[in-house]
């Protein structure tokens, strides 16, 4: 946790002549009236430059993003100082290009809201600067928005529902279950207890030198490994999924990797290639490592359903189950999350693929629930801080767990 004129350092002085000359390039409409809210939301978390306008109504009026993607699939993995100068060189760009096709003056924005927690320090350092410097000169009301928050809420943007429902976010950087009670109010069943599913899935692609593949070359890991996995076949390799006999919500996903990578290891040896080549059995090997991936996290969210029916924190007859985050978009997981809801009699909602990942959207719609509901809006933005690490809501895992709740066993006929 670091004090904002630490944090900002260089580039909170720079960026002041910037943003100046920013405003400048709009035209100002003092004293227009607008029926409606308006918010401008800015995410960079991780390695996605993003921004939008929303208003209260959720028509999406202005958005842009910049995706790091390409940059970092070179380098193998996100290196935080390149992500950090990428956000530097292009968060002003789009921004204005948000603000620009909403038709939207900065004067006649509402509040302006922005992701501080957790993610990325060095990310999260360049979006809360570059906010600050706006929001002080326009003097608007600053929303601090947490990041898995705004993934959880955002499927009140496309669809209408009501609280509580269960929330279950899989992403790159993380995996948790939680209810959801209200704008700000979560219960927290269970979490990963190593790494994130997404993290993991990356790492198995590119320990299969997935990059290498002429048909996955420009793909991220996990969608490598979804690509491939379709040719494949799951049955030429049993892995066990990780915490059977554990009767909680919470995951793990670090055995899981390890159990692959010897797996690996094994084949190159029988087939007689180097690490860095790719294996005949690479679909295969990627069949059963999301076959697995997704029965772990059906089985975990299936406990979810049954602890909440029983403690009454969802409804029995229409209760719902959200699934967001970058892993929400694999179709192979949600099809296993479907059997689930399918035995519960639940409903499975889930984002439009665009709005799973990270993006500006969900960071504007985080502020206008915020706005609405009177929570967390700040006139006084002296001593703000971003939060690398910062946990969802009330924690009752080990209530979870001493409800020992038994799962029955589905057919995952995926």
């Amino acid at each position: 946790m670091l004090i904002l004129n630490k944090v900002a350092g260089i580039f909170f002085k720079s960026s002041k002549r910037k943003v100046d000359g920013f405003l400048r390039s709009f035209n100002f409409h003092p004293g227009t009236p607008f029926l409606h809210k308006i918010v401008l939301g800015i995410e960079t978390s991780c390695d996605d430059t993003a921004a939008a306008v929303v208003d209260d109504t959720g028509n999406v009026l202005g958005e842009a993003i910049h995706s790091q993607t390409e940059v970092h699939l070179k380098t193998g993995g996100i290196i935080p100082p390149v992500a950090q100068q990428l956000h530097k060189e292009n968060i002003q760009r789009i921004v204005q290009e948000a603000l620009y096709t909403s038709g939207i003056s900065p004067s006649e924005l509402s509040a302006i809201a922005t992701t501080i927690k957790p993610g990325l320090a060095l990310s999260l350092g360049v979006g809360l600067s570059f906010s600050l410097q706006l929001v002080d000169q326009l003097k608007k009301p600053f929303i601090p928005i947490h990041h898995m928050e705004a993934h959880a809420l955002t499927i009140r943007l496309t669809n209408k529902v009501e609280f509580p429902f269960l929330v279950l976010l899989v992403s790159g950087g993380h995996c948790l279950l939680a209810v959801v009670r209200g704008v700000s109010d979560f219960l927290l069943l269970g979490k990963s207890l190593d790494i994130a599913p997404g993290d993991m899935l990356d790492k198995v692609a590119r320990r299969l030198s997935l990059i290498k593949h002429p048909e996955c070359s420009t793909m991220s890991g996990g969608k490598a490994i979804e690509y491939l996995a379709k040719q494949g076949n799951r049955f030429h390799f049993d892995i066990n999924p990780p915490m059977q006999h554990a009767k909680n919500c919470n995951f793990s996903f670090s055995g899981l990797q390890h159990v692959v990578d010897k797996i690996i290891m094994q084949k190159e040896k029988e087939e007689g290639i180097e690490k860095g080549q790719i294996l005949s059995s690479a679909a295969d090997i990627a069949a059963a490592v999301q076959h697995t991936t997704a029965c772990h996290i059906a089985k975990r969210t299936h406990r979810a359903i049954l602890f909440c029916k029983q403690r009454g924190l969802l409804s029995q007859s229409n209760a719902v189950l959200v699934v967001s985050g970058g892993v929400a978009s694999n179709l192979y997981i949600r099809r296993a999350l479907e059997i689930v809801t399918n035995a519960t009699q639940c409903t499975l909602l889930c984002p439009p693929p665009r709005l799973c990942t990270d993006n500006g959207i969900m960071i504007a719609w985080n502020g206008i629930e915020r706005l609405r509901a009177g929570l967390g809006i700040l006139h006084n933005i002296e001593g703000i801080r971003y939060e690398p690490k910062c946990p969802l809501g009330i924690d009752i895992s080990k209530e979870v767990g001493e409800a020992l709740i038994k799962v029955p066993r589905l057919k995952m006929k995926i």
